[in-house]
């Protein structure tokens, strides 16, 4: 089961094809190549990255 790497939480909806939201810390995140890719929602609605606050170990999908 997938979680999230920023709180570590499986209360994760899905919102499109390999792209989930996290419920806790209302994250987004995306797979893809095995990756976790995390981003924050934006007020305009616009993503940013969040990946370089993780290392790689933390968003491999196991």
């Amino acid at each position: 089961m997938m979680k999230c790497p920023n709180c570590q939480s499986k209360d994760l909806g899905k919102i499109g094809v390999n792209q989930y939201y996290c419920w806790n810390c209302f994250i987004e995140l995306s797979i893809g190549k095995q990756m976790i890719y995390t981003h924050q929602v934006e007020e305009d609605g616009s993503l940013s990255s969040l990946d370089d606050l993780f290392d790689e170990q933390q968003r491999k999908l196991i």
